[in-house]
Formats: structure tokens, sequence, C-alpha cells
């Protein structure tokens, strides 16, 4: 069987993340080592419509393991929806003779590499997003280097809220999946985390910052997921205004998808891109790769987007109750 493969394709799709880089590099060289011939398509799903496709036996793929972001670029591609869109796609492939194609990316990007899967096109999709919103895996390829990314970063803000007894509170990524506001809470000791699964009001957060001052706290961080709240700002207003305590409201925005990949993520995405090299190798199609406690597994795509995600109310409550003890 593995005789048969003899071309592969690999593109990133929607949102960058830091560990894109190295996932692609060992699909590449991966491949090579098993005398498969690598192909890397630019721009996504748009640049599989459009041809961008271009050999990779010889480009120097090692010099991107420790750089973020994506350098076969990305695109958000609605168009792909369209059957005759993807017919176009498909035969793009055809021309060049590939056989199998990896795609790298979020669940709309899953849906995309399903679509091609039923169209006959062998695909393995790769979880790419620092939101950690793929249930079919423990990590996403890009959370842990945006959760030390805001980290990093929430710390620098408590420096200054500390020397000027205010309150920040801070807006994180996360695609209504909580992971990276709830573990960024508990690693930096923010007195108040705020997902979708545990909501709390402006007027609440206010109280809970006057009781953290008249304890003694000169700073307090608030982390909360995008989307929850309208505006940050105004947030803060209310926040300021129940509290007596100033209060500034900021997110971190695309500074979380930057960044040198850390070293589990480069690990994880090697990982996971062998794996793809492997499962195409045998023949093998419309599944997605994922770690799953320390081993790296397969589930199929459809199954893939309907896992549901494990509730963390009570995580976070733990948490929230632990950093305003």
């Amino acid at each position: 069987m593995e005789n048969m493969i003899k071309k592969i394709a690999i593109l990133t799709s929607g949102g960058d993340a830091p560990g894109m880089n190295p996932a692609i590099r060992a699909v590449v060289k991966d491949a090579l080592a098993k005398n498969i011939e690598p192909f890397l398509v630019y721009e996504g799903y748009k640049g599989l419509h459009e041809g961008k496709i271009e050999s990779a036996k010889n480009i120097n793929v090692d010099k991107y393991i420790n750089r973020g972001g994506t350098f076969i670029f990305s695109a958000r591609y609605p168009a792909f929806k369209d059957p005759a869109v993807r017919q176009e796609a498909k035969e793009q492939l055809d021309k060049l003779g590939i056989d199998a194609l990896v795609v790298i990316g979020g669940d709309g990007s899953y849906h995309g590499a399903q679509l091609l899967h039923e169209m006959g096109v062998k695909t393995i999709a790769l979880p790419g997003t620092i939101d950690n919103d793929i249930t079919s895996s423990d990590f996403t390829i890009g959370y842990d280097t945006a959760l030390n990314t805001i980290i990093e970063n929430i710390d620098r803000i408590r420096d200054t809220m500390e020397s000027h007894s205010r309150a920040a509170i801070v807006e994180v990524m996360g695609h209504g999946c909580g992971d990276l506001a709830l573990y960024s809470g508990l690693a930096t000791g923010a007195e108040v985390i705020v997902t979708n699964e545990c909501k709390i009001s402006p007027e609440e957060i206010g109280r809970i910052v006057k009781e953290q001052t008249e304890k003694g706290k000169n700073s307090i961080i608030v982390i909360v997921s995008e989307h929850i709240y309208e505006n940050i700002h105004d947030v803060a207003k209310i926040v300021e205004k129940i509290s007596g305590k100033g209060t500034r409201g900021m997110a971190l925005e695309h500074l979380q998808r930057g960044g040198i990949p850390t070293a589990a993520e480069r690990i994880n995405s090697a990982r996971m891109g062998m794996k793809a090299v492997e499962l195409i190798s045998e023949g093998k199609s419309g599944l997605a790769i994922g770690i799953i406690k320390g081993a790296t597994v397969a589930t199929p795509i459809l199954e893939a987007l309907k896992i549901p995600r494990t509730d963390r109310t009570e995580k976070t409550k733990k948490f929230n109750k632990l950093n305003q003890a």
C-alpha cells in the first residue's frame, strides 16, 4: 500500500497558529523519507482552487521550525462551500497527480477536508488553532504557545497595574472555548476568570474587585474570553464605578497568534505531522489527528467534529475561589 502513494500536498487554512510551520516541516521531511514527493499549497483552500501549488522537494523547510505563523500562508475562503469550486480544486490536485492532502486548521478547515474526502481525495486533518476548540485532541497546534504568550503579557500588565494600584480587564481569544482564559488565569493568579461556561456580570466583577481591594490587593487582574461582553472598555467603566478602583480594559487580540513556537508546540506538531504521513502512506483518509493522554491518535473527521467539549464550569469556579482567597 505504501508504494501507491507518490505525491502528497499540505495546506494551512483559517486563522494562523504558531506550530503550523513545525508541522509542515514534519510532513515534508517524513514524506521525503518515505519516498513520497511533498507539495506545498499556498493560501489555504483559496490557493488550492487557484492552483498555487509547488513541489517542496527542493525547499529548505528546516529554517521554519522556530518561526510562528505559516510560511505557506493561510486564508479564509467561504467560496469553498460551493461544490463547483471544490471540484475545480480537486482538479488542481489531479493535474499534478497528487494522491493526498494534509489540512492544518480549525473546525471550518475540517469541514473542507471532509468534503474533499467525500469527493475521493485522500485527506488527513491536523488541529491548527490557538483556541484549543478541536475536541478530538487534548491540545491543538498553537494553543501552548498562545497560552504562554498570554501569561507573559498578563505578567507585564500586572507589573504596571501594581505600580498604579489599578485593575485590568484583559480579553483573550478562544472562539467559544474558555481554555486560554481558564489556564492563563490559573497561571497568573487572575482574581477573576470569566468564560462562556462561567459568565459573570460587569456589576459582579465590580463587587469582587472592591472586595479584593479591601482585602489588601493592590492590583487586580480579570481575564475574560472573547465575545462575552460587547465592549471591554465599557465593562472597565462599570467595574471602576462600582469598585472605586481605576480600571483599564484591553484586548490582546492578534498578539496571541504570533511568536516563536514553544518546545511542547514543536514536539506535538511534529508528532502529528508524522502521524499524518504514516496514515496517508497506508492509504487512510478522512481522519483527524490528535494527541490524547500523550498518545497520537486518529479519529474520523465527522466524529471529531461531534465530540462534545468538556464542561469546565466547576473547574473555573475552583480557580476563581483559589485566586480570590
